[in-house]
């Protein structure tokens, strides 16, 4: 529908004639950009120190030749910056190619060790057979990304691990404490629960969690059962508050560089280089484990930690700032029409994220996009874009209700959004719901 949608805002664009029939177009629309928390464009300084790193430490780091020398120097004060912003230690960070790399990396790593440490231990009504071994157990929640759901379904499918899909609250669009300790097996081993939703920007309660869990192993290693580990997927939180992983007692934490404004994806070899936070000796790392690095990506999300590090509560401070006067903004221009997905009473939220609906039998999110002039942004997470018009499973069991979730944008600002990009983009929104409801 969107394709179909498109041609006809074209159709609508102004044309002044001149002399000789001839007509001139008329000049270029401004585009702002308000898909954030899908991927950022590049500082310059990230650009500088990527640059850089390509000329002059291009050797492999393991190499004791000059510029092998040098990208192993790059290399280790990236680590010192990425482990100074979250609060760690450097010998704890080892960088992946993405995110998706980094969630699967936990989630087999643990169950690996589960299977090599505790084949005899366990609940004996997990197991088929006296004989059999015992099947590991994860928590998660109904919310996560994709790279965590999906690897877990696939393991639950191939009956190598249980998993338990733990639904958010639809009163506060959290994965409450209690219920996630509720599911917990004896087999339990591994607790994953974002630190930020992707979608809705809900913060989830991980400090409280990682306190509980670690009282909980104490009863656990007193009663023989193995320790339940924890990880949480901070690449929505990282560069829009402050991540301490002390503050989060966590053991594996996951830190996605091409969305803190930094660093992207999609620069030289068409990899990114992320970060996973370790404190645990169940990641078999080793040299890197075993890879050559990828010196200049490194090197961007080195820079990029040390920014966040510097200048964290004025991005946040800004962002807020600017998301705030974009929710008052809808607010005055479509009244009760707008439903704010992502305001739920008491529930922190990253501060630069805004979800709403326009209520409408004909401004499906997809459909009002598409006659958007201005605004470039998304109606959720990427990870669903082949859902189509089906609204966002985040929302639902968020509990937005079907005809509201169907018609879903997700607007996130950056740091150099401002204010007039706002009224612009409210502008445009504007006009568009104008158009679609003028063709019913």
């Amino acid at each position: 529908m969107e394709a179909s949608a498109a041609p006809s805002r074209d159709a609508r664009r102004s044309m002044s004639s001149l002399p000789g029939g001839r007509e001139e177009k008329s000049p270029p629309e401004r585009k702002v950009y308000m898909d954030y928390n899908a991927t950022t464009p590049l500082e310059p300084e990230v650009i500088q120190a990527m640059t850089e790193a390509m000329w002059e430490a291009w050797g492999n780091p393991s190499s004791p030749y000059p510029a092998g020398r040098k990208a192993k120097d790059i290399i280790s004060a990236a680590r010192a910056n990425l482990a100074k912003m979250i609060g760690g230690e450097p010998q704890d960070i080892v960088f992946t190619s993405g995110g998706t790399e980094s969630n699967n990396l936990v989630i087999h790593s643990v169950l690996r060790h589960f299977h090599k440490t505790h084949t005899s231990s366990g609940d004996a009504s997990e197991r088929h057979s006296p004989g059999e071994r015992a099947v590991p157990h994860v928590v998660t929640s109904s919310v996560e990304h994709d790279s965590i759901r999906l690897p877990l379904e696939h393991l639950e499918e191939e009956q190598m691990a249980a998993v338990t899909f733990v639904p958010v609250s639809k009163v506060n669009g959290r994965a409450e404490v209690d219920d996630i300790l509720a599911a917990v097996r004896p087999t339990t081993c591994l607790v994953t629960i974002m630190l930020a939703n992707n979608e809705t920007g809900v913060v989830m309660p991980i400090p409280e969690l990682g306190q509980r869990v670690r009282a909980l192993n104490q009863q656990r290693a007193a009663a023989g059962l193995p320790p339940i580990l924890l990880h949480t997927d901070a690449a929505q939180a990282l560069g829009k508050r402050r991540v301490d992983v002390a503050d989060l007692a966590v053991d594996f934490l996951t830190i996605v560089g091409h969305k803190t404004e930094q660093d992207q994806e999609a620069q030289c070899s068409h990899s990114h280089v992320q970060g996973l936070r370790v404190k645990s000796s169940v990641l078999q790392r080793g040299p890197q484990l075993g890879r050559t690095e990828n010196t200049p990506m490194i090197a961007g999300l080195g820079k990029a930690a040390e920014l966040v590090t510097e200048n964290c509560e004025a991005y946040e401070a800004h962002m807020r700032d600017v998301r705030d006067h974009l929710e008052g903004r809808l607010l005055a221009e479509f009244g009760n029409k707008v439903h704010l997905n992502s305001q739920f009473p008491g529930t922190e939220r990253l501060p630069n994220t805004c979800n709403f609906s326009i209520r409408g039998p004909q401004l499906q999110g997809r459909l009002v996009l598409a006659q958007c002039r201005t605004l470039l942004a998304s109606v959720g997470a990427a990870c669903h874009s082949d859902h189509g018009d089906r609204p966002s499973p985040v929302l639902l069991s968020c509990g937005i209700p079907f005809d509201v979730a169907r018609n879903a944008l997700r607007l996130s600002v950056g740091r150099s959004t401002t204010r007039a990009e706002v009224d612009l983009v409210v502008q445009d929104l504007k006009q568009a719901v104008a158009w679609l409801e003028g063709q019913a």
